[in-house]
């Protein structure tokens, strides 16, 4: 972004180079401040883009293969399949819950407190899962919200600084107080480029968060009523 100003009654040009010979130690400190904010805001944007869609695309190749085997009763290939796809988080609920259940009865009876820890070890793991997902995204909520005060205190920072410079010079023109003004309206200007894209990314990555979370919710219950069947199963025979 390039500012340029232009007064012709004082011929006075401010651009990138002025602005930044112009800016002070706070008003430094607040646009290293935002830079800071910035990296953190792409770094975490791309970390979590990559991550989730490598649980997408695992979890579209994992889903009919774990089907698969659990509809031949081949527990022991399915907890193999769900190793096999560490990034998909369908894998790691549905494997915890597998290995929960054949840890107690293995492919045969399963009692109904043995059924419980199923579905409590299923809990675990979803909660677990969410808070893996939501890595980062507190971050950027940060970044959203304070951003935006940050520039502003650079803002104050550059008016006191034009306030003064008319104080020393009362007959100043914009020369004076234009490297002040600048200054500000930098700041104001970068802070509101920061926060803007890390509230879109926040609300963008929590509502895939949230997707995930309705997913694995929706596989553990999947799993519970293949116990269920399992056990039914095993009481008749």
């Amino acid at each position: 972004m390039t500012f340029l100003l232009m007064f012709a009654g004082d011929g006075v040009s401010f651009g990138i180079y002025d602005i930044a010979k112009s800016l002070t130690i706070p008003g430094w400190a607040v646009i290293i401040t935002l830079l800071l904010q910035s990296v953190y805001m792409i770094a975490v944007g791309i970390e979590r883009w990559l991550t989730y869609s490598k649980a997408r695309q695992q979890s579209r190749q994992y889903a009919p293969k774990v089907a698969q085997a659990l509809k031949n009763s081949n527990i022991d290939e399915a907890i193999n399949i769900s190793d096999k796809h560490k990034d998909s988080h369908l894998a790691m609920v549905v494997s915890s819950g597998l290995k929960e259940f054949a840890a107690h009865q293995g492919n045969s009876d399963i009692s109904a407190d043995e059924m419980e820890a199923s579905k409590r070890a299923l809990e675990r793991a979803i909660a677990v899962k969410t808070a893996e997902l939501k890595r980062g995204l507190s971050g950027l909520a940060t970044v959203g919200s304070t951003a935006p005060f940050v520039g502003l205190f650079g803002t104050v920072v550059g008016i006191i600084g034009a306030f003064q410079a008319l104080a020393v010079n009362e007959t100043a023109g914009i020369g004076a107080v234009g490297g002040a003004i600048a200054e500000a309206l930098v700041a104001t200007a970068f802070g509101i480029g920061v926060a803007i894209p890390a509230v879109w990314m926040f609300n963008f990555f929590t509502s895939k968060v949230t997707s995930f979370s309705v997913e694995m919710e929706n596989s553990a219950s999947e799993l519970v009523d293949y116990f269920i069947k399992q056990r039914s199963k095993a009481l008749r025979g």
